[in-house]
């Protein structure tokens, strides 16, 4: 994919790695979708679209951008799904270690299996938050088991797996499920108090995957799986603050942009809501970040890394 110079055009004094609390990774991968194909496109749609927003957020009264953000290389591994899994899952890790917040857009969501491997390794007590139309639940789909139908498999396996706007599965997922903490989409429209019920089950880490497939299709219909009855922009954006609020978001990643190339009002949806967590991120707790505290107490790979820490001196 073609790289954008620095995120959203911002000036080169806030894109400095050095200086950027933020990190930004593009993955181009759609190596296993299984309907309509495009996910690949979708980092340089959304760096696009970020070019064209305005970087004053009005809710937050905030310029987020001046925290520093930090564009780097695009992960282009596309061997095979397990080798990106571990070139995202390595590289996540990488800037994880430089006491980054780290944030990654994708890509197909089978991207989401190595940042959260590489999260879970790194922070004490992880809950994922899953935003999602699809369970993703499948042990393996289509002979692999880094698909984008099995994204939170492991995550379900090796995390407190929380699960937001479930509307489509198959019958088998529904035995992986903790139901306790599944919220379909059918539930919440009328239930009132969904949000506090959902956080309620989250830990004190939390890391966010959000499928764009969980945003109602009538909104962002740019998607390769994109289902009826999904949630809206405001009922997003009052979820995620809340979650933000209360919780340490240690990190997150958005996948499933689609880009249609006579339809860009998905790209810039996908471009404002990565902006605006970014702000709700650094906006509460006294617009700082670090990982000391959330980080495992020996060291941030003390949880069976295959990484050692000299491996993460060449970024």
């Amino acid at each position: 994919m073609k790289t954008s110079k620095t995120y959203a055009g911002i000036p080169e004094m806030y894109s400095k790695i050095e200086q950027s609390k933020i990190v930004l990774i593009p993955v181009p991968y759609d190596g296993t979708s299984t309907w309509q194909k495009g996910a690949d496109k979708g980092p340089q749609a959304f760096l696009e679209a970020s070019e064209n927003m305005e970087l004053y957020d009005i809710e937050t009264d905030s310029e987020v951008y001046k925290e520093g953000v930090f564009l780097a290389d695009a992960i282009t591994e596309n061997t095979s799904p397990e080798t990106m899994v571990n070139a995202v899952h390595q590289t996540t890790k990488q800037y994880i270690n430089k006491n980054k917040f780290v944030t990654i857009f994708g890509g197909e969501h089978s991207i989401s299996i190595g940042t959260i491997r590489a999260f879970n390794e790194c922070f004490n007590n992880l809950s994922v938050l899953h935003i999602d139309a699809h369970a993703d639940l499948r042990k393996e789909y289509e002979g692999s088991k880094y698909n984008h139908a099995c994204a939170v498999y492991e995550a379900n396996q090796t995390t407190n797996l929380v699960q937001v706007g479930i509307r489509s599965m198959d019958i088998s997922e529904k035995r992986e499920m903790n139901l306790d903490k599944v919220f379909f989409a059918h539930d919440m429209v009328v239930n009132e108090d969904w949000m506090d019920d959902a956080i309620d089950q989250l830990t004190d880490n939390v890391f966010i995957t959000l499928d764009l497939d969980a945003i109602d299709p009538s909104l962002l219909p740019s998607t390769g799986t994109p289902e009826p009855g999904g949630l809206f922009y405001y009922e997003t954006l009052e979820f995620l603050k809340k979650v933000f609020s209360d919780k340490n978001v240690v990190g997150f990643d958005i996948v499933e942009l689609c880009p249609n190339p006579t339809e860009k009002s998905s790209d810039f949806l996908a471009a404002k809501l990565y902006y605006k967590m970014l702000s709700y991120k650094f906006s509460s707790n006294d617009d700082t970040y670090d990982t000391d505290d959330a980080l495992s107490s020996i060291n941030p790979f003390s949880k069976l890394s295959k990484f050692k820490d000299e491996d993460y001196e060449s970024i």
